[in-house]
């Protein structure tokens, strides 16, 4: 047995994120909002995904902000992209590169941690 791949990942977010959610993973990040299957749809939550990323958010009653464990999303154009959510009033951290990464850290609209790596050559 070998685990081969994320399927998605999962976030938290509170009751009734679901708009600053799609501001934020579709019209910021770029990921689609996807229908989420209609016997998940009624907990709430939304579903974001591209062919090769899946982020779904899903509710939580008692939510609190993901500030430490977090996805790592590959990205093209890293500085382009900071500067579009810079623009749009997120704030974003750089970090130091790793290897062969350029990094940065953002929030999305209800406090959870995303990392965002563009790989250099």
């Amino acid at each position: 047995m070998t685990v081969v791949a994320i399927d998605h990942v999962q976030l938290a977010m509170p009751e009734g994120g679901e708009a600053p959610a799609q501001e934020f993973y579709e019209g910021l990040l770029g990921l689609a909002r996807v229908p989420k299957p209609p016997h998940l749809e009624r907990r709430g939550g939304c579903w974001f995904e591209n062919d090769s990323v899946k982020v779904h958010l899903g509710v939580e009653a008692d939510f609190r902000p993901a500030r430490k464990a977090h996805p790592a999303l590959v990205v093209e154009g890293l500085d382009r992209l900071v500067e579009q959510l810079r623009a749009a009033g997120v704030a974003v951290r750089d970090s130091e590169p790793m290897d062969t990464k350029r990094r940065a850290y953002a929030d999305d609209p209800f406090g959870n941690r995303i990392e965002l790596i563009e790989h250099v050559r």
